[in-house]
């Protein structure tokens, strides 16, 4: 798999880096291997202790909330062996069929043998794998070129050929007598072997058409040899798998039947928390409304939350933290109203995000605070939104039409255009993994050449089809026009903004660029610019700030300053 991009504000870095990661893509698919671990992923088998194969399964994979492709998979037993099987199809960028898959495990988990039959393009690939205790025996084959390689491994090791879901039946198995703090080798076939570690295990609870599924989710962290992976996978009681998400890649693997607008992973409840149905143009969202606890004022103050980019819930799950559900309960108990919703064709709430741009996204939020201000719960001229990353931007679109928005709150919130915000974002990508300086001017001028071809819908010659699939969106040339500058004059509320000093997605300079421009505006509300230490992207206490460290994060609660924060400011 490939590093993912940072959470919240994930899409400004994926597209950013789109070169890199499809052009790893491509050549993971040709030679079966990659310097990391995941891509794509899949469904599990049933823990250690079942005798019993589950039915067979679909899952559903979804890149930026679209669906790219499917993938069938049965289990069944040979011999009182586990075999997994699959064939599957997937479009632009992968351009993956896959014929056979077939993989073989005993018993107690030792892998028996693997071989997959797929085409990416027009390349026919062949992999037939052996394993012995200690040993994995490949033999690859491409374009009738056939090669050996045997690698050493470790009993008992979970085989995940990268870009081939069913292999993640394995996985679940094992997750689901895992603890946190556990450790399991993977077996890259036909690469090499690695370690993946279990950071945290979180009971869920799936709302789904057919019920409440129980549930656990796994976050986890692959030890590449570049640069160590997190991803978060759930499965069900039974140790099926439900679900994987890379929230900084815009990914998501699905079992079919829980991949609707219907169904809502992971809900993260507070004690005063309702769901509710929201207006919006021709479709409604799905949010939950947080109150203060006891009776007390008849008319609450409010606080609207926005999320950043891709398809984020109303929870905000990032790196397994619950951003909103966490900031709602936070500024409920200090006595505001709050309203976080999921965004438009994700979750439970309606809508296409297809063809969505912040400024749909805006009108979206403008729907949800109208809706508010008809409360009788509510007081109508004490509506604040609070902007998260991408959802900053959002929320200044949205001010400068909606009057009934009292206040705003900009919280890691970008101050320059979003082309300026992807090339920021690519070359501290650059920085860290101490890419050469050839490959940085070649990257950066191919991105450049991107942006100038979504914004003008012309000039894609010498641009990869794949790039320009994964480029060519209205949301992507929304984001790369949006600029602060233009924007900002418009808005006559006053204006918080807080900025975590170690965030790596969002720099700090960013708050002081806003703070400029709105302390700029004439006959306009109060600015305050609030810099909190120690706190990175996701809101909590981190050491570097860096998006490699959110799978190991000891504080995993959004920070007690943040909360204080924005309540003492909107107090005033």
């Amino acid at each position: 798999m490939h590093l993912p991009g940072p959470a919240s504000a994930g899409r400004y870095q994926e597209c950013g880096l789109a070169r890199q990661r499809l052009d790893g893509l491509r050549r993971s698919l040709a030679r079966y291997c990659t310097a990391a671990v995941l891509t794509l992923i899949t469904a599990a088998l049933p823990s250690a202790q079942s005798t019993q194969p589950p039915p067979d399964s679909e899952l559903t994979i979804f890149l930026n909330g679209v669906p790219v492709g499917r993938e069938q998979i049965r289990v069944s037993r040979r011999n009182g062996n586990w075999v997994v099987t699959s064939t599957g199809q997937s479009g632009a960028p992968l351009n993956l069929t896959i014929q056979r898959f077939e993989l073989e495990y005993a018993p107690d988990w030792q892998p028996v043998q693997l071989h997959i039959s797929a085409q990416q393009a027009t390349r026919q690939l062949v992999l037939s794998t052996t394993f012995g205790v200690t040993t994995a025996l490949n033999e690859i084959t491409q374009n009738g070129v056939t090669n050996t390689k045997t690698d050493q491994i470790t009993a008992r090791t979970v085989v995940l050929p990268n870009n081939f879901y069913a292999g993640y039946e394995g996985l679940a198995a094992r997750l689901a007598t895992a603890t946190a703090g556990a450790e399991l080798p993977v077996y890259v076939a036909p690469q090499v072997e690695i370690r993946m570690s279990v950071k945290a295990v979180t009971p869920q609870q799936i709302q789904s058409p057919s019920g409440i599924i129980e549930a656990k989710a796994y976050d986890l962290v692959f030890q590449n040899p570049g640069a160590p992976l997190d991803a978060q996978v759930t499965i069900d009681s039974r140790g099926r798998f439900v679900r994987l998400e890379v929230p900084a890649q815009s990914l998501a693997v699905v079992r079919s039947d829980l991949a609707t607008i219907q169904t809502r992973f992971g809900p993260v409840r507070n004690p005063t928390d309702t769901d509710v149905t929201i207006p919006a143009s021709g479709f409604n969202l799905a949010g939950t409304l947080t109150l203060p606890p006891g009776t007390g004022r008849l008319r609450h103050p409010a606080v609207v939350l926005v999320a950043g980019s891709g398809p984020v819930g109303r929870d905000e799950h990032v790196a397994g933290i619950p951003i909103f559900a966490q900031l709602a309960g936070a500024l409920a108990g200090q006595g505001f109203a709050v309203v976080r919703y999921d965004k438009r064709g994700v979750g439970q709430s309606g809508g296409r995000s297809e063809r969505a741009t912040l400024q749909d996204y805006a009108d979206d939020l403008a729907g949800a605070v109208k809706w508010l201000a008809r409360r009788k719960d509510i007081d109508p001229k004490r509506i604040a939104v609070a902007g998260h990353s991408e959802g900053g931007a959002v929320a200044m679109l949205a001010a400068t039409r909606e009057k009934k928005i009292a206040s705003l709150v900009l919280v890691a919130a970008p101050g320059t255009t979003g082309a300026d915000l992807v090339l920021e974002q690519q070359a501290h990508i650059f920085e860290v993994t101490n890419t050469p300086e050839k490959e940085r001017t070649e990257k950066t001028a191919l991105q450049k050449k991107i942006h100038a071809a979504v914004i003008a819908d012309s000039g894609w010659e010498g641009i990869p089809q794949e790039l320009r699939a994964q480029a060519e969106s209205a949301w992507f040339r929304s984001l790369l026009l949006f600029d602060p500058a233009k924007v900002m004059p418009k808005i006559r509320q006053p204006i918080l903004i807080v900025q975590g000093d170690l965030d790596k997605q969002v720099f700090p300079r960013h708050a002081e660029t806003l703070g400029s421009l709105a302390r700029a505006r004439k006959k306009a509300g109060p600015v305050e610019v609030v810099h909190l230490q120690g706190i990175n992207h996701l809101l909590v206490p981190a050491t570097s700030g860096e998006v490699s460290e959110y799978g190991g994060l000891k504080e995993r609660t959004v920070a007690a300053t943040v909360v204080k924060t924005i309540a003492s400011w909107l107090g005033k």
